[in-house]
Protein backbone atom coordinates (compact mmCIF):
# COMPACT_ATOMS: atom_id res chain seq x y z
CA UNK A 1 0.00 0.00 0.00
CA UNK A 2 2.84 2.35 0.81
CA UNK A 3 4.34 1.84 -2.65
CA UNK A 4 0.96 2.68 -4.17
CA UNK A 5 0.70 5.94 -2.21
CA UNK A 6 4.30 6.71 -3.07
CA UNK A 7 3.60 6.27 -6.77
CA UNK A 8 0.50 8.50 -6.49
CA UNK A 9 2.50 11.15 -4.66
CA UNK A 10 5.33 11.20 -7.19
CA UNK A 11 2.87 11.34 -10.09
CA UNK A 12 1.07 14.27 -8.47
CA UNK A 13 4.34 16.09 -7.84
CA UNK A 14 5.42 15.62 -11.45
CA UNK A 15 2.08 16.92 -12.72
CA UNK A 16 2.60 20.15 -10.77
CA UNK A 17 6.34 20.32 -11.20
CA UNK A 18 6.78 24.11 -10.90
CA UNK A 19 5.21 24.25 -7.45
CA UNK A 20 7.08 21.09 -6.49
CA UNK A 21 10.45 22.50 -7.55
CA UNK A 22 9.74 25.75 -5.71
CA UNK A 23 8.90 23.93 -2.47
CA UNK A 24 11.99 21.73 -2.73
CA UNK A 25 14.20 24.79 -3.30
CA UNK A 26 12.65 26.62 -0.35
CA UNK A 27 13.26 23.73 2.01
CA UNK A 28 16.77 23.06 0.66
CA UNK A 29 17.86 26.68 1.16
CA UNK A 30 16.41 26.88 4.67
CA UNK A 31 17.93 23.55 5.70
CA UNK A 32 21.37 24.28 4.20
CA UNK A 33 21.62 27.62 5.97
CA UNK A 34 20.49 26.17 9.30
CA UNK A 35 22.68 23.07 9.22
CA UNK A 36 25.84 24.89 8.09
CA UNK A 37 25.54 27.65 10.70
CA UNK A 38 24.59 25.12 13.38
CA UNK A 39 27.68 23.05 12.55
CA UNK A 40 29.87 26.15 12.85
CA UNK A 41 28.27 27.21 16.14
CA UNK A 42 28.65 23.71 17.53
CA UNK A 43 32.31 23.56 16.48
CA UNK A 44 33.28 26.88 18.08
CA UNK A 45 31.22 26.16 21.21
CA UNK A 46 32.78 22.77 21.88
CA UNK A 47 35.16 22.48 24.81
CA UNK A 48 37.56 19.51 24.87
CA UNK A 49 38.39 20.38 28.48
CA UNK A 50 34.78 20.55 29.68
CA UNK A 51 35.45 17.91 32.37
CA UNK A 52 38.00 20.27 33.94
CA UNK A 53 36.26 23.53 33.09
CA UNK A 54 35.46 24.34 36.73
CA UNK A 55 38.82 23.19 38.10
CA UNK A 56 41.16 25.19 35.84
CA UNK A 57 41.58 28.81 36.92
CA UNK A 58 43.48 31.82 35.64
CA UNK A 59 44.17 34.93 37.78
CA UNK A 60 44.25 38.55 36.62
CA UNK A 61 45.97 41.42 38.39
CA UNK A 62 45.58 45.02 37.30
CA UNK A 63 49.12 46.40 37.13
CA UNK A 64 48.32 49.15 34.60
CA UNK A 65 45.71 51.24 36.39
CA UNK A 66 42.61 53.24 35.44
CA UNK A 67 43.98 54.55 32.12
CA UNK A 68 44.42 51.02 30.81
CA UNK A 69 40.89 50.11 31.90
CA UNK A 70 39.53 53.23 30.24
CA UNK A 71 41.27 52.29 26.99
CA UNK A 72 40.62 48.52 26.89
CA UNK A 73 37.66 48.13 29.24
CA UNK A 74 39.12 45.14 31.11
CA UNK A 75 42.10 43.94 33.13
CA UNK A 76 45.12 42.72 31.18
CA UNK A 77 44.49 39.02 30.45
CA UNK A 78 48.17 38.12 30.96
CA UNK A 79 50.58 38.63 33.84
CA UNK A 80 54.05 40.00 34.52
CA UNK A 81 56.91 37.70 35.48
CA UNK A 82 56.98 38.97 39.07
CA UNK A 83 53.27 38.19 39.53
CA UNK A 84 53.62 34.74 38.01
CA UNK A 85 56.54 33.93 40.32
CA UNK A 86 54.50 35.01 43.35
CA UNK A 87 51.52 32.92 42.26
CA UNK A 88 53.63 29.86 41.52
CA UNK A 89 55.20 30.10 44.96
CA UNK A 90 51.78 30.35 46.61
CA UNK A 91 50.28 27.46 44.63
CA UNK A 92 53.25 25.28 45.48
CA UNK A 93 52.72 21.66 44.47
CA UNK A 94 49.33 22.23 42.83
CA UNK A 95 49.17 21.46 39.13
CA UNK A 96 50.06 24.74 37.42
CA UNK A 97 51.26 26.04 34.06
CA UNK A 98 53.01 29.27 33.09
CA UNK A 99 52.84 29.79 29.33
CA UNK A 100 53.98 32.29 26.74
CA UNK A 101 54.11 32.09 22.96
CA UNK A 102 57.45 31.71 21.14
CA UNK A 103 58.64 31.41 17.55
CA UNK A 104 62.19 30.27 16.70
CA UNK A 105 64.12 29.47 13.54
CA UNK A 106 65.04 25.80 13.23
CA UNK A 107 67.93 24.65 11.04
CA UNK A 108 67.76 20.85 10.50
CA UNK A 109 70.97 18.82 10.58
CA UNK A 110 69.89 17.21 7.32
CA UNK A 111 71.04 19.62 4.55
CA UNK A 112 68.25 18.42 2.26
CA UNK A 113 65.63 19.92 4.59
CA UNK A 114 65.13 23.67 4.45
CA UNK A 115 65.22 25.86 7.54
CA UNK A 116 61.79 26.54 8.99
CA UNK A 117 59.96 28.53 11.62
CA UNK A 118 58.99 26.52 14.72
CA UNK A 119 56.04 28.02 16.59
CA UNK A 120 54.93 26.98 20.04
CA UNK A 121 55.14 27.89 23.72
CA UNK A 122 57.54 28.19 26.58
CA UNK A 123 55.78 26.25 29.34
CA UNK A 124 56.25 24.78 32.77
CA UNK A 125 56.06 21.01 32.87
CA UNK A 126 52.58 21.02 34.42
CA UNK A 127 51.21 22.16 31.06
CA UNK A 128 51.40 18.64 29.62
CA UNK A 129 49.68 16.96 32.56
CA UNK A 130 47.06 19.70 32.93
CA UNK A 131 45.99 19.37 29.28
CA UNK A 132 46.49 15.58 29.08
CA UNK A 133 48.88 16.01 26.15
CA UNK A 134 49.44 12.64 24.39
CA UNK A 135 53.04 11.61 23.76
CA UNK A 136 54.01 9.41 20.82
CA UNK A 137 57.64 9.11 21.92
CA UNK A 138 59.35 9.98 25.19
CA UNK A 139 57.94 12.44 27.72
CA UNK A 140 58.29 15.99 29.02
CA UNK A 141 61.38 17.19 30.87
CA UNK A 142 61.85 16.51 34.58
CA UNK A 143 60.70 18.73 37.46
CA UNK A 144 64.32 19.49 38.26
CA UNK A 145 64.93 20.66 34.69
CA UNK A 146 61.69 22.63 34.92
CA UNK A 147 62.91 24.44 38.01
CA UNK A 148 66.43 25.28 36.88
CA UNK A 149 66.00 25.26 33.11
CA UNK A 150 67.58 22.86 30.64
CA UNK A 151 68.29 22.55 26.93
CA UNK A 152 65.45 20.12 26.40
CA UNK A 153 62.47 20.39 24.09
CA UNK A 154 59.21 18.68 23.26
CA UNK A 155 58.19 18.82 19.60
CA UNK A 156 54.93 18.14 17.81
CA UNK A 157 54.19 15.32 15.41
CA UNK A 158 54.18 17.59 12.36
CA UNK A 159 57.61 19.01 13.16
CA UNK A 160 58.91 15.50 13.83
CA UNK A 161 57.64 14.41 10.42
CA UNK A 162 59.37 17.33 8.68
CA UNK A 163 62.73 17.14 10.45
CA UNK A 164 63.06 13.45 11.37
CA UNK A 165 60.61 11.90 8.89
CA UNK A 166 58.43 10.55 11.69
CA UNK A 167 61.12 8.46 13.40
CA UNK A 168 61.58 8.27 17.17
CA UNK A 169 63.68 11.40 17.65
CA UNK A 170 63.95 11.28 21.46
CA UNK A 171 67.57 12.04 22.42
CA UNK A 172 68.37 13.72 19.11
CA UNK A 173 69.24 17.40 18.83
CA UNK A 174 67.80 20.42 17.04
CA UNK A 175 69.22 23.91 16.53
CA UNK A 176 66.90 26.78 17.42
CA UNK A 177 68.11 30.36 16.95
CA UNK A 178 71.70 29.19 17.38
CA UNK A 179 71.11 27.10 20.52
CA UNK A 180 71.15 23.31 20.65
CA UNK A 181 68.27 21.43 22.33
CA UNK A 182 67.86 17.75 23.06
CA UNK A 183 64.42 16.30 22.31
CA UNK A 184 62.86 14.71 25.38
CA UNK A 185 59.48 13.89 23.85
CA UNK A 186 57.36 13.94 20.70
CA UNK A 187 53.63 14.60 20.89
CA UNK A 188 51.08 12.62 18.96
CA UNK A 189 48.87 14.67 16.57
CA UNK A 190 47.11 16.97 19.01
CA UNK A 191 45.39 20.34 18.67
CA UNK A 192 42.36 20.67 20.99
CA UNK A 193 40.34 23.79 20.24
CA UNK A 194 39.51 26.32 21.48
CA UNK A 195 43.03 26.87 22.80
CA UNK A 196 41.79 28.56 25.96
CA UNK A 197 45.23 29.46 27.32
CA UNK A 198 45.95 31.39 24.10
CA UNK A 199 42.60 33.16 23.90
CA UNK A 200 44.22 36.44 24.90
CA UNK A 201 46.49 36.14 21.86
CA UNK A 202 43.52 35.63 19.53
CA UNK A 203 44.85 32.18 18.68
CA UNK A 204 42.00 30.23 20.25
CA UNK A 205 41.11 28.58 16.92
CA UNK A 206 44.53 28.31 15.32
CA UNK A 207 44.31 25.37 12.89
CA UNK A 208 48.06 24.81 13.12
CA UNK A 209 48.97 22.82 16.21
CA UNK A 210 51.88 24.18 18.28
CA UNK A 211 55.04 22.27 17.32
CA UNK A 212 57.62 23.44 19.84
CA UNK A 213 57.66 23.47 23.66
CA UNK A 214 60.63 24.72 25.69
CA UNK A 215 61.09 24.81 29.47
CA UNK A 216 59.67 28.08 30.76
CA UNK A 217 62.69 28.76 32.97
CA UNK A 218 65.18 28.08 30.17
CA UNK A 219 63.29 30.41 27.84
CA UNK A 220 63.67 33.15 30.45
CA UNK A 221 67.34 32.29 30.99
CA UNK A 222 67.99 32.65 27.24
CA UNK A 223 65.85 35.81 26.99
CA UNK A 224 63.62 34.28 24.33
CA UNK A 225 61.04 36.97 23.52
CA UNK A 226 57.35 36.29 23.25
CA UNK A 227 56.30 35.87 19.62
CA UNK A 228 55.40 39.17 18.02
CA UNK A 229 56.16 41.15 21.18
CA UNK A 230 57.67 44.64 21.12
CA UNK A 231 59.11 46.05 24.32
CA UNK A 232 59.50 49.72 24.99
CA UNK A 233 60.11 49.79 28.75
CA UNK A 234 63.48 50.20 30.42
CA UNK A 235 63.10 46.78 32.05
CA UNK A 236 62.66 43.87 29.60
CA UNK A 237 59.85 41.39 30.37
CA UNK A 238 62.13 38.74 31.91
CA UNK A 239 63.43 41.28 34.42
CA UNK A 240 61.62 40.79 37.74
CA UNK A 241 61.07 44.57 37.96
CA UNK A 242 59.31 44.76 34.59
CA UNK A 243 55.63 45.70 34.30
CA UNK A 244 55.30 44.11 30.84
CA UNK A 245 52.57 41.47 30.92
CA UNK A 246 53.13 38.50 28.62
CA UNK A 247 52.56 35.25 30.56
CA UNK A 248 49.38 33.18 30.81
CA UNK A 249 49.09 31.37 34.12
CA UNK A 250 46.73 28.50 34.93
CA UNK A 251 46.31 26.44 38.05
CA UNK A 252 44.12 23.43 38.80
CA UNK A 253 42.10 23.89 42.01
CA UNK A 254 40.11 20.93 43.35
CA UNK A 255 37.07 22.68 44.83
CA UNK A 256 35.27 25.97 45.44
CA UNK A 257 36.84 26.43 48.89
CA UNK A 258 40.35 26.29 47.44
CA UNK A 259 39.35 28.70 44.69
CA UNK A 260 38.06 31.13 47.31
CA UNK A 261 41.39 30.87 49.18
CA UNK A 262 43.22 31.73 45.96
CA UNK A 263 40.91 34.65 45.36
CA UNK A 264 41.60 35.97 48.87
CA UNK A 265 45.33 35.60 48.26
CA UNK A 266 45.06 37.63 45.06
CA UNK A 267 43.37 40.49 46.93
CA UNK A 268 45.94 40.35 49.73
CA UNK A 269 48.82 40.23 47.24
CA UNK A 270 47.49 43.24 45.29
CA UNK A 271 47.04 45.18 48.55
CA UNK A 272 50.59 44.29 49.53
CA UNK A 273 51.93 45.53 46.16
CA UNK A 274 50.00 48.75 46.57
CA UNK A 275 51.37 49.26 50.08
CA UNK A 276 54.87 48.71 48.71
CA UNK A 277 54.31 51.58 46.26
CA UNK A 278 53.98 49.52 43.09
CA UNK A 279 50.31 50.42 42.56
CA UNK A 280 48.57 53.72 43.24
CA UNK A 281 45.03 52.40 42.73
CA UNK A 282 42.73 50.06 44.69
CA UNK A 283 43.33 46.34 44.27
CA UNK A 284 41.67 45.08 41.10
CA UNK A 285 41.97 41.32 40.62
CA UNK A 286 39.95 38.42 39.22
CA UNK A 287 40.07 34.63 39.29
CA UNK A 288 38.13 32.93 36.51
CA UNK A 289 37.57 29.29 35.73
CA UNK A 290 38.02 28.06 32.17
CA UNK A 291 34.36 28.32 31.20
CA UNK A 292 34.03 31.83 32.60
CA UNK A 293 37.32 32.75 30.91
CA UNK A 294 36.11 31.66 27.47
CA UNK A 295 32.98 33.77 27.89
CA UNK A 296 35.00 36.71 29.22
CA UNK A 297 37.34 36.59 26.22
CA UNK A 298 34.39 36.22 23.79
CA UNK A 299 36.07 33.18 22.28
CA UNK A 300 32.81 32.11 20.62
CA UNK A 301 32.26 34.90 18.04
CA UNK A 302 28.79 36.43 18.54
CA UNK A 303 28.41 36.42 14.75
CA UNK A 304 28.14 32.62 14.82
CA UNK A 305 25.13 32.75 17.15
CA UNK A 306 23.52 35.57 15.18
CA UNK A 307 23.99 33.74 11.87
CA UNK A 308 22.42 30.59 13.29
CA UNK A 309 19.39 32.52 14.57
CA UNK A 310 19.02 34.24 11.19
CA UNK A 311 19.29 30.90 9.36
CA UNK A 312 16.75 29.35 11.71
CA UNK A 313 14.43 32.27 11.00
CA UNK A 314 14.89 31.67 7.28
CA UNK A 315 13.94 28.02 7.77
CA UNK A 316 10.77 29.08 9.61
CA UNK A 317 9.89 31.46 6.76
CA UNK A 318 10.46 28.65 4.26
CA UNK A 319 8.27 26.34 6.35
CA UNK A 320 5.46 28.92 6.48
CA UNK A 321 5.62 29.33 2.70
CA UNK A 322 5.53 25.56 2.35
CA UNK A 323 2.37 25.46 4.48
CA UNK A 324 0.67 27.87 2.07
CA UNK A 325 1.84 26.01 -1.04
CA UNK A 326 0.78 22.61 0.32
CA UNK A 327 -2.59 23.98 1.41
CA UNK A 328 -3.23 25.44 -2.05
CA UNK A 329 -2.02 22.23 -3.66
CA UNK A 330 -4.19 19.91 -1.58
CA UNK A 331 -7.33 22.08 -1.68
CA UNK A 332 -7.18 22.29 -5.48
CA UNK A 333 -7.78 18.54 -5.42
CA UNK A 334 -10.88 18.77 -3.24
CA UNK A 335 -12.95 17.25 -6.04
CA UNK A 336 -10.68 14.21 -6.26
CA UNK A 337 -10.83 13.82 -2.48
CA UNK A 338 -14.63 14.03 -2.47
CA UNK A 339 -14.98 11.41 -5.21
CA UNK A 340 -12.60 9.03 -3.46
CA UNK A 341 -14.46 9.44 -0.17
CA UNK A 342 -17.81 8.86 -1.92
CA UNK A 343 -16.45 5.65 -3.45
CA UNK A 344 -15.50 4.34 -0.01
CA UNK A 345 -12.00 5.70 0.50
CA UNK A 346 -11.26 6.27 4.19
CA UNK A 347 -10.13 9.57 5.60
CA UNK A 348 -7.00 7.91 7.03
CA UNK A 349 -6.05 6.61 3.57
CA UNK A 350 -6.24 10.12 2.11
CA UNK A 351 -4.29 11.56 5.02
CA UNK A 352 -1.59 8.90 4.61
CA UNK A 353 -1.34 9.54 0.86
CA UNK A 354 -0.78 13.27 1.33
CA UNK A 355 1.61 12.63 4.19
CA UNK A 356 3.64 10.41 1.87
CA UNK A 357 3.59 13.14 -0.76
CA UNK A 358 4.87 15.67 1.78
CA UNK A 359 7.58 13.23 2.87
CA UNK A 360 8.79 12.92 -0.74
CA UNK A 361 9.10 16.72 -0.92
CA UNK A 362 10.96 16.75 2.41
CA UNK A 363 13.43 14.06 1.36
CA UNK A 364 14.08 15.71 -1.99
CA UNK A 365 14.60 19.06 -0.27
CA UNK A 366 16.87 17.39 2.30
CA UNK A 367 19.07 15.76 -0.33
CA UNK A 368 19.40 19.02 -2.22
CA UNK A 369 19.94 20.78 1.13
CA UNK A 370 22.82 18.39 1.95
CA UNK A 371 24.51 19.33 -1.33
CA UNK A 372 23.94 23.04 -0.66
CA UNK A 373 25.27 22.60 2.89
CA UNK A 374 28.63 21.55 1.45
CA UNK A 375 28.62 24.67 -0.74
CA UNK A 376 27.60 26.92 2.15
CA UNK A 377 30.33 25.52 4.42
CA UNK A 378 32.98 26.11 1.78
CA UNK A 379 31.84 29.74 1.62
CA UNK A 380 31.78 30.44 5.37
CA UNK A 381 35.25 31.94 5.03
CA UNK A 382 33.67 34.86 3.16
CA UNK A 383 31.71 35.80 6.29
CA UNK A 384 33.84 34.59 9.21
CA UNK A 385 37.59 34.59 9.89
CA UNK A 386 39.17 31.62 8.13
CA UNK A 387 40.45 30.05 11.36
CA UNK A 388 36.85 30.00 12.63
CA UNK A 389 35.15 29.03 9.35
CA UNK A 390 37.49 26.08 8.83
CA UNK A 391 36.15 24.42 11.98
CA UNK A 392 32.83 23.63 10.27
CA UNK A 393 33.30 20.47 8.25
CA UNK A 394 30.82 18.57 6.09
CA UNK A 395 30.96 15.22 7.89
CA UNK A 396 28.62 12.32 7.17
CA UNK A 397 26.73 13.19 10.36
CA UNK A 398 26.23 16.74 9.08
CA UNK A 399 25.05 15.56 5.67
CA UNK A 400 22.64 13.11 7.35
CA UNK A 401 21.28 15.91 9.52
CA UNK A 402 20.10 17.90 6.48
CA UNK A 403 17.52 15.32 5.23
CA UNK A 404 16.32 14.71 8.79
CA UNK A 405 15.75 18.43 9.41
CA UNK A 406 14.09 18.83 6.01
CA UNK A 407 11.79 15.85 6.52
CA UNK A 408 10.73 17.00 10.00
CA UNK A 409 10.17 20.56 8.75
CA UNK A 410 7.98 19.52 5.82
CA UNK A 411 5.98 17.01 7.86
CA UNK A 412 5.26 19.68 10.48
CA UNK A 413 4.37 22.17 7.75
CA UNK A 414 2.05 19.61 6.16
CA UNK A 415 -0.01 18.92 9.29
CA UNK A 416 -2.52 21.74 8.80
CA UNK A 417 -2.95 21.33 5.00
CA UNK A 418 -3.43 17.57 5.41
CA UNK A 419 -6.01 18.00 8.19
CA UNK A 420 -7.88 20.51 6.03
CA UNK A 421 -7.84 18.07 3.12
CA UNK A 422 -9.16 15.33 5.40
CA UNK A 423 -12.19 17.44 6.37
CA UNK A 424 -13.46 17.77 2.79
CA UNK A 425 -17.14 16.69 2.66
CA UNK A 426 -17.62 14.03 -0.08
CA UNK A 427 -21.31 14.81 -0.63
CA UNK A 428 -20.78 18.48 -1.30
CA UNK A 429 -17.89 17.85 -3.68
CA UNK A 430 -19.79 15.19 -5.62
CA UNK A 431 -22.86 17.44 -5.88
CA UNK A 432 -20.84 20.44 -7.06
CA UNK A 433 -19.02 18.26 -9.62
Amino acid sequence: MFSYYLALGIRSLVNQRLITIWMILLIALGVAGTVSTFSLLRAVSSNPFAAKAHRLFTPQIDNHGPEYLKMYGEIDPVLTLRDVEALRAYDGDRLQAAIYKISLSLVPADPTIDALEANGYAVTVGYFQMLDAPFRFGSAWSKAADKEGSNEAVIGDELNQKVFRGANSVGREIRLDGHTYRISGVLAPWNPLPRFYAASDKNAFDRHAPQLFLPFRQALNLRIPTAGGSYGESFPPWDIRSEISFISYWVELPDAATAEQNRNFLHAYADEQRAAGRFQWPANVALRDEEDWLNYQHVVPPETRISFVVALGLLVVCAVNTVGLLLARFMRRSGDIGVRRALGGSRSAILFQYLTEAAVIGLAGGLLGAALTVCFMSGLGLVFPMEVASLARATWATLLLAPIVALCTVLLAAVYPILRAGRVEPGWQVKSS
